[in-house]
Formats: structure tokens, sequence, C-alpha cells
């Protein structure tokens, strides 16, 4: 691994070293090998612009499979008698780009990404996606330095809100659009169709989910992704089918 970047002397920013060791101490990881997160905070624009240096992507792959781990232990662990089904639907309700996004935001990562000039600045510090892949290159870093364990205490309590709310609904109750797939398949109607479309700037864009049932507009959504848009369409849509089953539902005759 090579040595720690240091600051241009001409450069208004912190020094590198700096900005890591505040990151460590959010993350609450006391690192042996602080190149380890320096890596995981390197995007790829920045080796564009920077020959040789390498770019946190392996990282980032290596932390989606510790994160996926973690979470599969932990939801196995807290819900022993739920099927396996469910489970999966639990994981992805958690394990998703707009919740890592917020947990990186969280402990701040953006402040000590390194990007290249014109990424930065086109508001990467702050974009989903980027955030969203750092977040997993830190539990990978996390997971190199220290272990599973230590990938496990940074994971759990920043999940645990999140966690929570998956506890308080059950596993899988987020995950709108299986459960409108299920319901309409059992209305025996044609399956949901998504339509998507996006506005404004990379750094900030919107999408906005449309879905249609047997050619028809049952559900529209907004989100900071496009995952996010399809769940909030399908959850108005799961409400506009039931209410319209009710009505459509004639009541039961008295004997």
């Amino acid at each position: 691994m090579t040595p720690l970047t240091m600051s241009s002397p001409d450069s208004t920013e912190p020094p590198l070293h700096d900005l890591l060791a505040a990151l460590a101490d959010r993350v609450g990881h006391c690192f042996a090998d602080l190149r380890h997160l320096e890596l995981a905070v390197t995007h790829r624009s920045f080796c564009a612009e920077n020959t040789g240096v390498e770019s946190n992507e392996r990282l980032e792959f290596l932390g989606d499979s510790v994160l996926g781990l973690i979470v599969t232990d932990e939801l196995y662990r807290r819900y022993p008698d739920a099927p396996e089904g469910e489970l999966a639907k639990a994981r992805a309700a958690l394990v998703n780009s707009p919740t890592l996004a917020e947990l990186a935001a969280a402990v701040q990562i953006g402040d000590a990404l390194r990007l290249g000039r014109g990424e930065d600045a086109s508001g990467g510090r702050a974009k989903p996606s980027i955030l969203a892949d750092a977040m997993e290159a830190v539990i990978g870093a996390v997971y190199l330095d220290g272990g599973l364990d230590a990938a496990r205490t940074f994971v759990l309590p920043a999940l645990e809100p999140h966690m929570t709310a998956t506890e308080a609904d059950g596993p899988g109750a987020n995950d709108f659009k299986t459960r409108l797939q299920e319901r309409v398949a059992a209305l025996g109607l044609e399956p949901p169709q998504y339509e998507i479309e996006a506005e404004g700037p990379d750094h900030d864009k919107r999408f906005h989910a449309t879905v249609h049932i047997g050619g028809e507009q049952r559900g529209h959504g907004s989100g900071t992704s496009k995952k996010q848009a399809e769940q909030a369409a399908a959850e108005a849509a799961i409400d506009r089918v039931e209410h319209e089953l009710l009505v459509t539902t004639p009541a039961p005759r008295e004997p």
C-alpha cells in the first residue's frame, strides 16, 4: 500500500491526515493503518487526474459483501421465525443506495472525499450515488483494518434506526413493489409496469415514477433514486387498488 498522501503546501484545505483522522473518529474505529480509510474515500474521478492512484472501487466491492453478511446475520438472529422470502425483503429494504447515502451523510464522509476537480465543482461531495459507494468502501476499510467484529460494531449502530423500523412493521414490510406485485397477481391482473423520469443536475437529481396496471395509471411517486421513486409509486398504487377493491366488492348479504 502506498504511503499516506499529503496535501499540497499551497492548499487552503485541511491536511488529508486531519480529514481522515476526523472521519475515523466519527466512524468510531481506531485505524491501525489509516491508508485503508484513505483508499476508501478516493473516488475514480480523483484517480483520472492523478496517475498511479488507486480508486475505492475494489474496496467498495468488498464492503458491499461485508455489509450484506452483517445485515443478513442480524436479521437471521432477530427474526428466528421469519421465512427466507421475508428476510430477503427486509435486507433489500436496509441495504440500498438511499440508506447508504444517508448513513454516509451522518458520518460526513463527503468532507473527506478525494474527488476530481470537475466532480468536486459539480457537487460530488453531496451526490447520493458517490456517498453510497464511499460508505460501502469505508465498511470495507474497517473490515480490512479491524476484522468482521469491528465492521459489525460500526454498521449495526448506524443501521439501528432502520432496523427498529423494520422490527416494528415486520421484515419486508416496506418492500412495496413486491407487495403490489403479489396483490396484483392474487387479483388476476397484469403485472405492474413502471415508467421513470429524471430531472435536475447530476449532483441533485430527482426521479419520478409512475406505475401502470392493465394500461391504467395506478400510482405516482418521487425520490432521490429510481428504486426510491418506484417504491413510493408502488405504495400509492397499493392504496388505490385496495380502495377500489373495497368500493367495487359488494357487501355480503344477510342470511
